[in-house]
């Protein structure tokens, strides 16, 4: 299955250092440990069996930058793709808004519902984006939607890359001086890993607010925009991020993550991720 590579900060969160150099050439990496032999045979970088706890933000001086490739089970843009063709299928957790499709993340304990056009990863998938092959971001159980909305063929592999127009998953946050200074920091992580590697573009980020809904998910949230990205290339785009950084029924800190294209055809609204976001919810264990 070819995959892609994204990256992983490499500094505990804390306050957002002013991003650099990024770009927006950084396509999705989709690597589930269940595909560990099949991707091996692949010539693309993967990120394989890496614990997003060990580095839990990106240092905003690193240069994130990624490669991805198109993947077989991406189902039609259209309808998000069947239950055969969804990982999570049949899954026991139901969605809380009728028609949406549930994502859960056993290992974060976190669940939350996207809509059905959509594509939902298996639980144990890492998402990772990365420069040069070394990893800068990552998230576990991630969903998508329009996977493949752009690709390009890596001129060193040959390898078809890919990028969705939206993702979203969980991380881990331990290790960060406040949740409201981690919501922030991954706002800012992931705009400059997704979108912005080159450090061309203007980046806005919103205070940091408690969080908390009706589920019982506390903590804090927050949000970022990256604008006047430089179009190094046809996959190219401003982007946007929503982050809540809460803690899961371990005690343990995890932040939840949407990215988005911004100011592009079919852009996910601000209005559909915030309804996103009101769906995040605690996953017992063994669920």
């Amino acid at each position: 299955m070819p995959t892609q590579a994204w990256g992983t900060p490499a500094v505990q969160p804390g306050p957002p250092e002013p991003p650099r150099k990024k770009n927006r050439t950084a396509v999705v990496a989709i690597v589930a440990a269940v595909a560990v032999v099949a991707a091996a045979a692949v010539t693309a970088v993967l990120v394989i069996n890496k614990d997003d706890d060990k580095k839990d933000s990106a240092k905003g001086d690193k240069k994130p930058s990624a490669t991805a490739s198109s993947s077989k089970d991406t189902p039609s843009q259209d309808d998000g793709g069947s239950d055969e063709d969804n990982p999570r299928a049949g899954h026991t957790v139901e969605p809380v808004i009728p028609g949406w499709k549930t994502v859960t993340n056993p290992k974060r304990h976190d669940a939350f519902d996207v809509p059905a056009g959509w594509y939902v990863k298996s639980p144990d998938t890492m998402s990772t984006f990365s420069k040069d092959g070394k990893p800068l971001i990552s998230m576990t159980g991630p969903a998508y939607y329009k996977e493949d909305n752009c690709t390009v063929k890596d001129k060193k592999t040959g390898v078809t890359l890919s990028s969705p127009l939206a993702g979203a998953g969980t991380k881990g946050a331990q290790g960060a001086k406040s949740q409201a200074a981690a919501a922030k920091t991954e706002a800012a992580n992931w705009l400059y890993a997704v979108f912005d590697q080159d450090d061309t573009g203007d980046y806005k980020f919103t205070t940091p607010t408690k969080f908390t809904n009706k589920y019982g998910i506390k903590g804090y949230s927050s949000s970022g925009t990256v604008t006047g990205v430089k179009k190094t290339g046809k996959c190219s785009s401003d982007g946007k991020t929503f982050t809540v950084t809460y803690t899961d029924i371990n005690g343990d800190w995890a932040t939840w993550v949407l990215y988005a294209a911004k100011g592009v055809k079919d852009e996910v609204s601000d209005e559909t991720i915030k309804k996103v976001m009101s769906t995040l919810r605690p996953l017992k264990s063994g669920t």
